[in-house]
């Protein structure tokens, strides 16, 4: 029994490990993609040059291996190879179902984000901040207007100096701190009434009117210095409100965020189209590629099932096809296997069968064959024993015809014996070439004297074709054809021998057609021409055209005839031909 296993190409990577990479492609997409999104709104730019690398990265690497994966696909569908016509069209369907799959999802997202842009462009927050800013500014100016009134009153300074009696802080004072100037010019501290947090080590200004703020010392208050007395200086801290310096800067900062954002919107295309091929176009061609290795895995066992069949066409019953698949390829695979044991086994039993059956047949043939001669012999050899006893002195009158008649039968059963041992003995195939130009004049010219009323036409015959076959076996094959031909035609009519060159599975071979305007072949016989000793002729033995089909086949070559009744016969033969560079196909099969 013989094994067939077709070997695949090695593919880069298997379908293992190719889903394992698809895996790690989603991971790295859901974790980069953060990254993404964090730099682009944060950075009003596009990833960071590390994280770009590692995005563009994997779809440069998928894209060599689609391009890889595609040009052996391609190669294949060039070179022919069985299966890739197959595979291509099942990746065409798997394209189709994951274009289907993805255009909707991509159209929807695309549509989605344009109105976003659109709705976004028609809200004006900029203004809405600016707005909110001003109202800001505003209200920080009216503070201070107020308290730099307050300060400016009489009775504030009452106010002031009867806090340290236990009264209470004029509205919006959270603090009073009074200095004096030492001898070293330095201003120390000398008293502090209101809320601790608020105490200064050094006054925050020496010029009279509100000091400038410095964070986070002054969060939400605000300082003014007045000089009460020489060398005497007044620190009244004013309260701006809770939250207000954190309203304030979240102003600001959003402001400046919407800004970012409609920085973006010019760059919001860019950025879909980068977002779609950083990550969707790998996910896509990752789907390919699998896509292009599930169809190499499905059209690999038909591949198998393929050669195997050819070579089971061509006679060879002992393909086994090794399978480990368990569905219904597999399950293919194994009844094919089956099916090949079972012709096997009924091809012996044929072949032994209609061996037994061609030889009882012969044997028969032959043995009838050989009983007709065998009778003239007998009666021509009791005639002269008859004579012999009866008048021995006339034995001479029929010594000579008798005699004449033993031996035309005896060389009649010769040749009998002769044809069948050629036809049940092996032939050597012919290494030799044989021209057929001088080999058919040869023939001809003999059956041109003898048969004046035939005409022999070979003016088609190629004269520098030669043919893979032993000149006395062509030989052979011709006379016995140009023979049938005449006596089809009764002596009269027209032989036409001429040549052509066909190509079958790129061999070039020899076709050779001998055409006579005889009285045909009868429709109820034409299946019976090649079978031994089945004769239409009253002196025939049967076996000229099987000795003829037995020798072109066994020179790797092929016969058929073509014929109707009352038209003629062509009888067709195609051979192994050396043809020189001069000779041009004239057919193709």
């Amino acid at each position: 029994m013989k094994t067939l296993r077709i070997h695949p190409k090695q593919a880069i990577i298997d379908v293992r490990g190719l889903i394992f990479i698809y895996l790690m492609l989603c991971v790295s997409t859901i974790v980069f993609s953060r990254f993404f999104f964090v730099n682009t709104l944060q950075d009003r730019d596009g990833p960071a040059t590390l994280y770009g690398f590692i995005f563009f990265i994997i779809p440069a690497v998928l894209l060599v291996f689609w391009v890889i994966a595609m040009l052996g696909l391609v190669r294949d569908l060039i070179s022919r190879r069985t299966g890739s016509r197959f595979q291509l069209r099942l990746l065409g369907y798997f394209s189709l179902i994951v274009l289907f799959a993805a255009a909707p999802a991509t159209i929807i997202t695309a549509q989605g984000v344009i109105e976003f842009v659109r709705f976004w462009r028609t809200i004006d927050i900029n203004t809405a901040m600016d707005f909110a800013q001003e109202l800001a500014m505003n209200a920080y100016s009216l503070e201070l207007e107020k308290f730099e009134t307050l300060t400016k009153e009489p009775i504030f300074y009452q106010k002031i100096s009867g806090v340290a009696e236990g009264h209470v802080f004029p509205e919006g004072v959270i603090g009073v701190q009074d200095f004096a100037l030492q001898s070293n010019e330095i201003w120390e501290s000398q008293s502090f009434w209101g809320e601790p947090v608020q105490k200064l080590p050094v006054p925050p200004s020496l010029q009279e009117g509100f000091a400038s703020r410095e964070m986070p010392r002054d969060m939400d208050v605000v300082r003014y210095v007045m000089y009460p007395a020489k060398k005497a200086l007044r620190v009244v801290s004013f309260n701006l409100g809770a939250g207000f310096d954190r309203s304030l800067t979240m102003i600001e900062n959003e402001k400046l965020r919407f800004d970012m954002i409609n920085s973006l919107q010019i760059k919001i295309k860019p950025l879909l189209v980068l977002y779609y091929g950083v990550f969707f176009f790998p996910s896509l061609l990752m789907t390919l590629i699998i896509a292009i290795s599930f169809t190499h895995r499905i059209t690999q066992p038909i591949l198998e099932l393929t050669e195997a069949t050819r070579q089971v066409a061509a006679g060879d019953f002992k393909v086994h096809i090794i399978t480990r698949r368990h569905d219904e390829l597999g399950l293919l695979i194994r009844s094919f296997n089956t099916m090949v044991q079972d012709l096997e086994s009924f091809k012996t039993s044929l072949l032994k069968a209609e061996k037994i059956s061609a030889w009882q047949s012969m044997a028969e043939q032959l043995a009838h064959e050989i009983k007709n001669p065998l009778t003239p012999i007998k009666l021509s050899a009791e005639r002269v024993l008859r004579r012999w006893r009866n008048s021995p002195e006339r034995i001479g009158e029929i010594l000579e015809t008798s005699m004449l008649a033993i031996i035309q039968e005896t060389d009649n059963l010769s040749t009998l014996l002769t044809e069948f041992r050629t036809l049940s003995r092996p032939l050597e195939p012919s290494q030799s070439w044989t021209k057929l130009g001088e080999l058919t004049e040869e023939i001809i010219a003999p059956y041109s004297s003898s048969h004046p009323k035939v005409r022999f036409n070979a003016a088609y015959v190629d004269r520098d074709v030669s043919v893979k076959i032993e000149r006395h076996r062509l030989t052979q094959v011709l006379t016995n054809l140009i023979i049938n031909g005449i006596d089809a035609m009764n002596g009269t009519g027209t032989i036409e021998i001429r040549t052509d060159i066909v190509k079958k599975r790129e061999s070039q071979y020899c076709r050779l057609s001998i055409r006579d305007t005889g009285k045909g072949i009868a429709e109820q016989e034409k299946s019976q021409i090649f079978t031994p000793y089945f004769t239409t002729k009253a002196s025939g033995t049967g076996l000229g055209l099987p000795i003829v089909e037995r020798i072109v086949q066994d020179h790797g070559g092929t016969i058929w005839f073509n014929s109707a009744e009352a038209v003629g016969t062509t009888f067709f033969i195609d051979l192994p031909v050396d043809v020189p560079d001069k000779t041009q196909e004239k057919g193709e099969l």
